[in-house]
């Protein structure tokens, strides 16, 4: 598998550069994984989070330029430390430890390889809780295929439905025809969601939708899209949490927060057309105060 690598064609940027010898794509990630935090997360979907909270592992580099991340410290401009597979391994198994009901891999597709390589590792050494690979959803079918087995719950975003927004915004032509190729392999995949006793979800898809300022009509095509080709067998997370950063100050439509009429439209859209399962958030989630603090926090053996 290391041909992977050695011409990466792990993503849909297909850059085919040899990352064993540290040649850099697109995504600007080299043979190590990087990594600039490791922490028990208790802000996402209420049946991952649970009580205890996420493990998860903040993945640096990205192979998308959101021009509003709110990650980009790591995505854009590459904070982390580099850990060799055996180390990864070990991050998993430290998360076991502290209770976190699952471990929650936060931007993992150009590292896709290494994981799988990690997970065979830590699975021989006792790993046993749930394992979510949380993607922005720009994903080579070929890709996916290649986690299957590995990965119990697949969290992908589904950003946009007209090509315009997502060249403008994030880099990524083509991106709906990519992401909805991509998600319905992870269906196929996965199935329909699976809960435990506590409601903490054990297998299964949950698509996410950041809606973003002045796109109510885009994100109508998102969700029409959803809801009629997967129906009740996945769950769809309706998010209000834009908050313009990074470079959204050069976009002046989208440097502004999200109408909360526009979202409650939204959700109100979706209930017309017989969405049930799904998750939406409370006013309030659009503050930098939610973005972590990338401090390399459990990246080294800590308790």
């Amino acid at each position: 598998m290391t041909n992977l690598l050695s011409e990466c064609s792990l993503c849909p940027r297909k850059c085919n550069v040899n990352r064993l010898d540290n040649k850099l794509g697109f995504c600007s990630s080299g043979e190590n994984v990087k990594i600039s935090r490791v922490s028990l997360h208790n802000w996402e979907e209420p049946c991952i989070s649970g009580t205890k909270g996420s493990g998860t592992v903040f993945f640096s580099n990205c192979n998308l330029r959101c021009v509003f991340c709110q990650n980009h410290t790591i995505s854009q401009e590459g904070f982390g430390k580099e850990v060799s597979i055996e180390r990864l391994s070990e991050i998993f198994l430290e998360q076991q430890e502290r209770g976190a009901h699952n471990i929650n891999l936060v931007t993992p597709t150009h590292y896709a390889y290494q994981i799988v390589e990690a997970i065979k590792l830590s699975k021989k050494n006792g790993l046993s809780i749930p394992i979510l690979y949380n993607s922005n959803g720009y994903e080579n079918v070929e890709t996916i295929k290649m986690l299957n087995g590995y990965i119990d719950v697949y969290l992908p975003d589904l950003k946009y439905f007209n090509d315009k927004y997502a060249i403008k915004y994030s880099k990524a032509p083509n991106y709906f025809k990519i992401a909805s190729n991509a998600i319905m392999e992870m269906v196929s995949q996965v199935g329909a969601p699976l809960f435990d006793e506590n409601n903490l979800i054990k297998k299964g898809v949950i698509i996410r939708h950041l809606m973003l300022p002045g796109l109510l009509f885009d994100s109508k095509k998102v969700i029409d899209y959803i809801y009629n080709t997967f129906g009740d067998s996945v769950y769809i997370s309706i998010m209000n949490q834009y908050t313009p950063m990074y470079d959204a100050e050069k976009y002046p439509e989208i440097n502004k927060p999200l109408n909360p009429k526009h979202y409650d439209a939204l959700i109100d859209y979706s209930l017309s057309i017989g969405v049930k399962n799904g998750f939406i958030q409370e006013t309030g989630t659009n503050s930098k105060e939610f973005v972590p603090e990338f401090d390399l926090r459990g990246v080294d053996y800590a308790k």
